[in-house]
């Protein structure tokens, strides 16, 4: 498997690369593909059927000018920025358990988990559809998009994030499991104690990503910022 460790330098970039990863693979045969990658600004990411108005508090993030995206994968509404380390795995549909939807979470996600389990004390374990708990508190959200032939499964893993921020912009989400119990983003969220290099060589070896490339679709890129990531039709459509 390839791997590329790139942030774009914006935030509608980052979105639109891994969705153009997709894209390649699917249309051009592309080769699997781990990527990682970091926001150097802050933003939030509203899950594909999200309504900004319900997931975000819009007057804050204005005052705080910080930009609200619609991604394309689904799940809850997200706020990416400095601490918050990315990774994006696009892959082939017919590999290993990767058959459908549940079966894709299960085969990425206990990957991921079993990759960082002998890194951090205490209970590291998948709770609810697609998070990732340490010692009860999530630290890693994750996501999916398919296509005929290859998916895209990405997460985020908080390493140094500033936690407090995240209940200042957004507001409790409008579906959430249950493990939550109702608990504010402050109470139900946490960094793990773990350098992002550590957490990049883990990953990479749990997914066999071991062949760096330079491949960086950034004509595909600019397309979908175009159509979809820099405009309001799209960010606010529900």
């Amino acid at each position: 498997m390839q791997l590329l460790d790139f942030s774009a330098s914006s935030p509608a970039e980052n979105l639109a690369v891994d969705e153009a990863l997709l894209d390649f693979a699917e249309e051009e045969g592309g080769a699997p593909t781990l990527r990682f990658w970091e926001s150097s600004s802050y933003f939030v990411a509203l899950g594909y059927t999200n309504r900004a108005a319900t997931e975000t508090n819009m007057d804050e993030c204005k005052a705080r000018d910080i930009p609200i995206l619609r991604r394309v994968t689904g799940g809850g509404t997200v706020l990416q920025g400095v601490g918050c380390l990315n990774y994006a795995l696009v892959d082939r549909i017919e590999k290993g358990q990767a058959l459908n939807v549940g079966a894709t979470n299960d085969f990425v996600m206990s990957r991921v988990r079993d990759a960082l389990k002998p890194l951090l004390e205490g209970e590291v374990a998948i709770q609810g559809h697609t998070d990732l708990t340490w010692r009860g508190l999530k630290f890693s959200g994750n996501a999916q998009k398919r296509r005929a032939h290859f998916f895209l499964f990405h997460g985020t893993v908080l390493v140094d994030f500033d936690l407090e921020l995240v209940g200042s912009v957004l507001r409790p989400p409008s579906k959430e499991p249950t493990y939550r119990a109702k608990r504010s983003h402050l109470d139900f969220i946490t960094n793990v104690p773990l350098q992002r290099e550590v957490v990049k060589s883990a990953l990479a070896a749990a997914f066999d990503a071991n062949e760096p490339t330079g491949q960086r679709p950034m004509e595909r890129v600019e397309q979908l910022v175009e159509k979809r990531y820099a405009r309001s039709e799209w960010n606010f459509r529900f």
